[in-house]
């Protein structure tokens, strides 16, 4: 039975897109028969034990301190974790590792795989410099932004495969000059077995956030300024003008929350713009259950062309309708007028005329709630998607049983 040991930024029992991932990709590897750990650095700042049960998962720590200059912090958090890995395989010895982006996590997984004497597969969910950047955390092209690069192209380079989870990063690392053929793709997925059935409208959850019979347009996820929430909130009078009884719901928070506050309560649309704050995870659906359309009008940015986000196909397995702008992220999940509504992104005006063309067309709705449920199914469930990640480490383990034999020689 093959062991695998999942090298990870952070990890349940935190709540994140990068944590439902893990989960979803680790629960569906053991439900085969894969023997699987996770295994994460010091950016994991969770309280709780060296090692740490979570939905029947096994998570283990990285523990000790990484002081200094920034550049030369990260380098001693690597080596933290390289040798947390190193002493993991003493006792649980697996015989490959499986590093997700950042390249922080690629490159301690570098280190110990080669100390170890097995491989290493390093996983891209986006390129972190980029985030950074549409975050408001990083500039384009300084210093660190042209470093993190670099590290990330040591660690594609080194790792015996890589995988991504979308085409548009697959692309770019194609265009730096990345063999294709070592690049696998492991799209985003949903677990239809976890959140797969619509829950029912609760028309008391409706009254207390103060919805009113009419259409809801919704957002649930974090409040990153590239998701374009103000946008969303500057096309609201617009839509009004047109569907007079439209709302729109935002649930969830982050960086954004207090200007989005500030905007909506400034807005002409005040009356018809509601926040939830940040709900438990375990009553998401809840709060799906009263959307109509789920919109995400995330800016143009090399962050948002490159990545797909999860969130518009959980919307899908809900069976709610999608709208959302014109990026590449979202053109690799959403087919124009089949499965969802695409607009011009950075612009209030069409994602209003989107959405009010959307509303009226109710003729529609079932047959584009089947048909996004339908695409989630076929080609975004982890129960299938899972399989991928087979013929990435036969390979890897077999170049790397190639590698050693060669060099014996």
């Amino acid at each position: 039975m093959t062991r695998v040991l999942h090298v990870l930024d952070h990890s349940l029992p935190l709540h994140s897109g990068y944590t439902f991932r893990t989960r979803a990709i680790l629960t569906a590897q053991a439900a085969l028969g894969l023997e699987v750990r996770g295994i994460t650095g010091l950016r994991h700042v969770a309280p709780g034990p060296d090692r740490e049960e979570a939905e029947g998962l096994t998570f283990h720590r990285t523990r000790g301190k990484a002081a200094g200059p920034p550049g030369l912090r990260e380098w001693r958090e690597i080596d933290l974790l390289a040798d947390a890995i190193v002493a993991l395989a003493q006792d649980w010895r697996p015989d490959l590792l499986h590093a997700h982006s950042p390249a922080l996590c690629g490159k301690a997984a570098l280190i110990a795989g080669k100390r170890l004497g097995i491989p290493v597969v390093y996983e891209i969910r986006a390129f972190w410099e980029d985030a950074a950047v549409s975050n408001g955390t990083g500039r384009e092209g300084s210093l660190k932004y042209r470093l993190t690069r670099a590290l990330e192209d040591h660690v594609v380079a080194g790792a015996d495969a890589v995988v991504t989870i979308c085409q548009g990063l697959k692309d770019d690392l194609v265009a730096r000059g990345v063999a294709a053929d070592k690049i696998s793709l492991s799209p985003n997925g949903v677990d239809l077995d976890l959140f797969g059935a619509a829950a029912p409208a609760d028309p008391a959850l409706a009254a207390s956030i103060g919805l009113k019979p009419g259409p809801v347009i919704g957002f649930i996820g974090s409040f990153y300024d590239y998701e374009g929430l103000d946008d969303l909130i500057a096309a609201m009078p617009l839509l009004i003008a047109r569907e007079p009884a439209a709302q729109l719901l935002l649930v969830g928070g982050g960086p954004m929350e207090a200007a989005l506050r500030a905007q909506a309560a400034a807005s002409s649309a005040a009356d018809a713009i509601h926040f939830t704050g940040r709900v438990p995870h375990s009553e998401v659906e809840r709060y799906y259950a009263l959307i109509d359309v789920l919109a995400f009008p995330r800016k143009r940015s090399r962050l948002t062309e490159l990545v797909t986000p999860l969130k518009p196909l959980e919307a899908m397995a809900q069976g709610r309708l999608v709208a959302a702008s014109d990026v590449g992220g979202h053109r690799e999940l959403i087919t124009d007028g089949v499965t969802g509504t695409l607009f011009a992104p950075d612009d209030p005006a069409a994602c209003a005329a989107a959405l009010a063309g959307l509303l009226a067309d109710r003729a529609q709705w079932e047959a584009r709630r089947a048909a996004g449920r339908a695409h989630v199914a076929a080609r975004h469930d982890w129960a299938a998607n899972v399989h991928r990640y087979q013929d990435v480490y036969q390979a890897a383990l077999g170049r790397s049983v190639h590698s050693r034999n060669a060099a014996a020689a």
